[in-house]
């Protein structure tokens, strides 16, 4: 499935600028980084699951808001781009 996750961290604290940095690099393991706090996603069911676990514990829900949008099939290949938005090759493994 192709997924699009922006998250949003209150960042007015330590603790907030801690969890920005734990979700950038959480997000990182799943997705390529398309703006600062955008991620495309290619993922199966499982890892799914496994990355919604890992964002609810990074995040204060009382401040912080995560939102991932399921996009149809070749949902991607779609993108307009506008500026310096370079096309991101989802077919290509993830390196870490």
């Amino acid at each position: 499935m192709q997924l699009l996750l922006t998250y949003d961290v209150v960042t007015t604290t330590p603790e907030g600028r801690r969890r920005l940095r734990k979700m950038a690099k959480l997000c990182e393991g799943y997705g390529h980084r398309v703006q600062k706090s955008v991620f495309e996603i290619v993922c199966d069911d499982a890892e799914l699951l496994t990355l919604l676990d890992g964002a609810t514990r990074i995040m204060d829900a009382s401040a912080d808001s995560v939102r991932i949008y399921r996009l149809p099939a070749n949902g991607f290949a779609a993108v307009h781009r506008l500026g310096v938005a370079e096309p991101v090759p989802h077919t290509d493994p993830l390196i870490m």
